[in-house]
């Protein structure tokens, strides 16, 4: 009787997983079909490395509350040293194939997240996009867009650096799906969609820190919605760029060539995160953070208004991040 159970828990599990299934092969027909008529496969093979890149961009991407663009964006303008506004879009579009492709796997495993913060952030970071495309990017700095990004996941290093064996340690079940989780969710999703429409990446990180810090939710759900938030904003955003026609020859090769490896990668990723141990999993993100930080600075920090401007950068990560994880805090002791 048992061994029927089991039987039927494991085909609901694959049958639940038909939307992933299909969405990955209607991608790499769409994607065949593309590179074979366009007589792309040179373009293809000559942006190999990108590829190479998203293999680790795209497993962060789906175990961590790190888009694939965290990755992708330090290699492209301090390696390849490419604009940032390329690998932001970069960052965009590879992030709607792979992080879309992680949430579709997520929703198949069953995995529980709050639908009204997901409602939110998505409107959120349509809004979010919207000021920071128009109003806010064409004002900054080049070299101050690479810093930001640096300070913004420097931040994430430092909390987990601090905090990780408390976070790991979390059980809590999120905000639930009320009107006010959806509020959270929108302010988050303005946030992130600011940053995002700068550096690519952003959502991940607001909605993740509201889960953890003000929340305190086990990182089983928070991670996963992180993710999710990430893949639909990501999808806003790359829709954003393309109706605007500013993605240029270079990010669609690279998007081409990296696009069937994140497809499987960030799915892996967010498997991955179901068993490996967390803790050593977000040391390991905090490293890349601390990493990635350093070799910015390095490149990047050459007059004293750059380093202002990090300082002042993590000085108010740091305060925001502070209260934001007081507040959780004191709400837990009411609590209990």
């Amino acid at each position: 009787m048992s061994t029927a159970v089991a039987s039927h828990a494991i085909s609901r599990r694959r049958d639940a997983l038909r939307y992933w299934k299909a969405f990955v092969v209607v991608f790499l027909l769409g994607w065949l079909a593309v590179v074979s008529g366009f007589g792309y496969w040179v373009a293809v093979r000559q942006h190999w490395p990108m590829s190479v890149v998203m293999i680790l961009g795209s497993l962060v991407a789906g175990s961590t509350p790190m888009g694939g663009g965290t990755v992708a964006f330090p290699i492209l303008v301090l390696l390849f040293k490419q604009p940032a506004s390329n690998a932001r879009n970069f960052g965009l579009i590879i992030q709607s194939v792979g992080m879309t492709s992680a949430m579709l796997f997520i929703i198949g495993r069953k995995v529980p997240m709050p639908v009204r913060v997901l409602i939110g952030s998505t409107a959120g970071a349509a809004i979010g996009f919207g000021v920071g495309t128009f109003l806010i990017a064409p004002n900054v700095q080049s070299s101050l867009v690479k810093l930001l990004f640096s300070c913004l996941w420097m931040s994430f290093g430092l909390l987990t650096l601090s905090k990780n064996r408390e976070i790991c340690n979390l059980k809590g079940k999120g905000p639930g799906d009320t009107p006010s989780a959806e509020m959270i969710g929108l302010l988050a999703g303005v946030i992130g969609g600011a940053m995002a429409s700068m550096i690519g990446v952003g959502v991940e990180m607001a909605v993740y820190t509201v889960m953890v810090l003000v929340f305190r939710t086990d990182l089983k759900i928070a991670i996963p919605t992180a993710v999710s938030a990430a893949a639909l904003a990501s999808i806003e955003g790359a829709m954003l760029h393309v109706y605007m026609g500013d993605i240029d020859s270079q990010a669609l090769f690279n998007w081409l060539a990296a696009a069937p490896i994140v497809i499987f990668g960030a799915p892996t990723g967010a498997y991955l995160v179901s068993i490996l141990p967390r803790m050593k999993v977000l040391y390991f993100v905090s490293f890349l953070c601390v990493f990635q930080f350093i070799w910015t600075l390095q490149q990047t920090a050459h007059t004293m208004t750059e380093w202002w401007f990090v300082a002042v950068a993590m000085v108010v990560a740091v305060v925001v991040l502070s209260v934001l994880y007081r507040s959780g805090k004191r709400a837990a002791m009411q609590v209990s």
